[in-house]
């Protein structure tokens, strides 16, 4: 029989090896999986020592959109990202982030003098 201790333990060790899988199954993990470490931009070559400043970079800046086979990631070393981000930014005015799913402002009114032009048709 256990004892509680042994029991205390065996509930650390279950608890710590569901967590592991949990990270293992988020696109972080995966990404690292399928690709090798090394920057996708500058060639910088990462290993465990260094693998923390490797980051999962979104294509399409959409972080909802995680395929299986990891089309829309890239891996970038935490300056490259940095860089690929403030490029969207300079190019855009408006952050990645932001940029989701905000529609264009209209610029126009087609309409805008219709009444005039119908009165000015009539008479």
């Amino acid at each position: 029989m256990s004892t509680p201790d042994q029991t205390r333990l065996d509930s650390i060790v279950a608890e710590a090896r569901r967590s592991a899988e949990q990270r293992n199954n988020g696109y972080r993990e995966r990404a690292l999986k399928l690709y090798p470490w090394i920057c996708g931009r500058c060639a910088r070559e990462f290993t465990r020592a260094n693998l923390r400043e490797l980051t999962v970079h979104h294509r399409n800046h959409n972080h909802d959109d995680n395929p299986a086979d990891g089309s829309n990631w890239e891996l970038l070393c935490i300056y490259c990202h940095d860089n690929e981000h403030a490029r969207q930014l300079d190019h855009t005015g408006v952050s990645a982030r932001n940029a989701e799913d905000v529609p264009a402002a209209a610029t126009s009114n087609p309409f805008a003098d219709l009444k005039a032009r119908l009165e000015k048709a009539r008479s």
